[in-house]
């Protein structure tokens, strides 16, 4: 996997992210990969892609992703992105894209977006329902009042808005909250019902892990007993489907987020079962 990338000259998040499940993704046939190269206009305090000046959009990206996608025989791929401020479509041609010669090439492979705001631009974002994708991700990654602390270019409102607009084009919508930046239960589950609120239908919540020194610091270790509480209050609340746990990323067990009612009937099954 690493070899056919580097070859297509590609980059995954997986990689850039230091992501700690990239072996078992990869494993089961599902791969993230970043497009609009690897250096990012913005510099959230959580992340690990770099910051700086981009390098000029490269048009040939979408095809070499789609054949890439083809020879690696990936069941479900992820697109994810680099924020592009400093493009006037906010990197939206690529995205539209890139997603349709995935799914030229690719028609069996599912696929998952997870977009970054593009300002709230809604023709921007309206290029991405066009192309549609079997999921659309946009992380809020933390709850309102750190926002400006952890995603400092980014609002919280606005991004909500972002994931209404994708839910009112017929998306299925998905987004992810890290958890032990400083937040207290109470933020979380405000967050939690905003997101139901704009119709999300994934939710995913997993452990912040400080990627440098440069980084935010982790400022508690969430138990795994809390996660599974939030898990079962998400599905109380209307979610589909949650994902809980301390080594949760956003692109953890894409695959099984992309059919409807599979989370939620599994949840009512494991409460039927303990009834028992």
């Amino acid at each position: 996997m690493r070899g056919l990338v580097d070859t297509h000259k590609l980059h995954t998040i997986c990689e850039s992210g230091n992501c700690p499940n990239m072996g078992e993704c990869w494993g089961e046939g599902t791969a993230t990969f970043m497009i609009l190269g690897n250096i990012c206009t913005r510099s959230c305090g959580f992340c690990a892609v770099a910051t700086g000046r981009p390098e000029p959009v490269d048009w040939d990206e979408p095809q070499r992703v789609a054949e890439a996608i083809h020879l690696m025989l990936v069941k479900h791929a992820v697109l994810t992105s680099v924020d592009r401020d400093e493009l006037k479509d906010g990197g939206s041609l690529i995205w539209y894209n890139t997603i349709k010669a995935v799914k030229n090439l690719n028609p069996d492979t599912t696929l998952e977006t997870l977009i970054p705001d593009f300002r709230g631009n809604e023709e921007q974002i309206q290029r991405i329902i066009d192309a549609a994708p079997e999921v659309v991700s946009h992380n809020m990654e933390t709850c309102e009042r750190l926002t400006k602390q952890v995603r400092i270019q980014a609002k919280y409102r606005r991004s909500l808005e972002v994931l209404r607009i994708l839910k009112q084009g017929g998306m299925r919508t998905k987004t992810g909250i890290m958890l032990g930046l400083g937040e207290t239960k109470e933020e979380i589950i405000q967050s939690m019902e905003d997101l139901v609120g704009v119709g999300t239908d994934v939710l995913t919540l997993g452990q912040y892990l400080q990627p440098t020194k440069k980084h935010l610091p982790v400022q508690r270790f969430v138990h795994p007993d809390e996660f599974a509480e939030l898990r079962e209050i998400g599905y109380e609340l209307g979610f589909d489907y949650v994902e809980s746990g301390p080594l949760v990323r956003s692109s953890y067990h894409s695959e099984k987020h992309v059919i409807p009612g599979y989370g939620k009937s599994k949840w009512l099954l494991e409460k039927q079962t303990m009834l028992r």
